[in-house]
């Protein structure tokens, strides 16, 4: 028996049998048409099956609808022209008045705070008044004062509290005051 040998890669390159290899079939053209016709064929059965359940729940909701028909709600939609803008009301009203507030006695103040000057008898009433002291800055400052020219000489008392304190202030004295808090009158 004479085998086909062929020569084949390998450290010696020598000749080795040949594996025989069976042959493929050629198709014919009878057996390409019946793998159609079977194809198709079981496709058309899908189709139909598929259509037929898929019917056949509408069917039912239709029938089942029929029996027991009742009348649905009716919509009605209704047009209307376009208003134009609402007209404007104007209502009066009469306020009530409000009650008064409390208000300090007319005249000067009994207490008083904040750095300024102040005339004792127009601003300010005449007495003894008491502070706390500093407002937390550089210590409180205060003077008595003949006038308001701001000369040296026009100083009747002044001090300079690190504490509390007390000054008595005459009708007609302008009083300074300077980072101080707030003065009370107690006399």
């Amino acid at each position: 028996m004479n085998t086909p040998q062929y020569q084949g890669p390998g450290p010696y390159n020598t000749l080795q049998p040949a594996v025989p290899v069976p042959p493929i079939p050629s198709p014919d053209k009878h057996s390409r048409g019946k793998a159609w016709l079977t194809h198709g064929a079981v496709a058309c059965v899908a189709l139909l099956i598929g259509t037929g359940i898929g019917s056949s729940g509408d069917a039912d909701a239709e029938t089942k609808a029929g029996a027991s028909a009742k009348p649905g709600p009716t919509v009605t939609a209704t047009k209307t022209a376009e208003a134009g803008p609402a007209p404007t009301v104007t209502k009066t009203v009469t306020a009530k008045p409000k009650a008064p507030k409390k208000t300090q006695e007319p005249g000067p103040a009994t207490s008083f705070s904040g750095d300024g000057e102040y005339l004792v008898g127009e601003d300010i009433k005449a007495g003894t008044y008491k502070t706390a002291g500093s407002d937390g800055s550089f210590g409180c400052y205060w003077a008595r004062l003949k006038d308001a020219s701001g000369e040296f000489d026009a100083i009747i008392a002044n001090n300079n509290l690190e504490g509390p304190g007390r000054v008595t202030l005459n009708k007609g004295e302008y009083f300074q005051t300077q980072r101080c808090q707030e003065w009370k009158k107690v006399g």
